[in-house]
């Protein structure tokens, strides 16, 4: 439900700043590169030492554009655009990613703490209801190391973490208290779809673990007056040709295990990206029909806050 308009939001990190606690996570996320075990690919590499495992990302995050977003949900875009930065390459690496060039290719650029401290600001000293970070999973510590300065900066917006939901719990744990929104993906709820399309088995539980730890520690969304976002969990389901993307499983798990009141968006837009072409069914568009019954599953199974912008 909207906020009174009276009411003040101070973005959750502010607080872990003035406790001084940021130090202890971010000397904790460092600790896991030395080994790498940030996301449940546990590669054990030390990107410290530049080397690199299944996100092929050192010491230093690699970056492919930020800039105001306007086509996501609108809770985040309101009148003034969410403040995306998109980091290359990824934990998942979906063959069908309609990223893929950024993805899977890795078009992109190293940066420094600096520089991504500065991109913050621009994108709130633009007007930017949010800072949006797609596909944070694997640079977790560059983030951290990066958000003193910007808070120092006079950042003061909510920090989103969009995520293909790859992510490990204790992870996640590190940033309690540091991200007000988490926009999580639920791809897939069969172990072997995940296993064909995403090289990993485990998805569906890592994902539905790490939505658990995130809605414990953020909530159902919430907004302002203006229905712009300030905190909670907003999760993502992409509707996938030939019922693969297991609608009617992930809209239970939500609607049973996380909230009735869970805000989803239930996407439309899957094409061919990628490799997609060579793995029936994905090597097609989505169907209306297909479309329409995703929306009616999620209704019967009890998901009632529905994101509008794409139905």
């Amino acid at each position: 439900m909207p906020a009174d308009k009276k009411r003040s939001f101070r973005p959750a990190y502010l607080e872990l700043y003035e406790k001084g606690i940021f130090a202890q996570r971010l000397g904790e996320a460092e600790t896991r590169l030395k080994s790498c075990r940030l996301c449940p690919r546990e590669c054990k590499v030390d990107r410290q030492r530049e080397e690199k495992g299944f996100c092929r990302t050192g010491s230093r995050a690699v970056i492919s554009s930020f800039n105001p977003h306007f086509g996501e949900e609108d809770p985040l875009v309101g009148v003034g655009g969410s403040g995306t930065i998109f980091f290359t390459h990824c934990n998942l690496c979906c063959l069908f990613c309609q990223n893929y060039e950024i993805s899977h290719l890795g078009e992109g650029g190293e940066v420094s703490s600096d520089q991504m401290a500065h991109m913050m600001l621009s994108l709130q000293g633009a007007g930017c209801h949010n800072i949006n970070f797609v596909s944070p999973s694997h640079v977790v510590a560059q983030i951290l190391a990066a958000l003193p300065q910007a808070i120092e900066g006079g950042l003061r917006v909510p920090l989103v973490y969009n995520t293909g939901g790859y992510d490990s719990v204790e992870t996640l744990q590190l940033l309690d208290g540091v991200f007000d929104i988490y926009m999580p993906d639920l791809k897939f709820m069969d172990e072997e779809a995940a296993d064909r399309f995403c090289h990993a088995r485990d998805y569906s539980a890592r994902a539905q673990a790490a939505i658990c730890e995130m809605h414990k520690q953020v909530g159902d969304l919430t907004m302002d007056y203006r229905g712009i976002a300030e905190r909670g969990v907003l999760i993502r389901h992409l509707v996938m040709p030939g019922g693969l993307a297991g609608t009617r499983e992930a809209m239970r798990f939500l609607a049973r295990e996380i909230s009735p009141h869970t805000y989803v968006n239930i996407m439309a837009q899957y094409r061919p990206c990628g490799e997609a072409l060579n793995y029936p069914p994905l090597n097609r568009g989505l169907t209306r029909r297909e479309y329409e019954e995703a929306l009616k599953i999620a209704r019967e199974e009890g998901i009632h806050r529905l994101d509008q912008r794409r139905n």
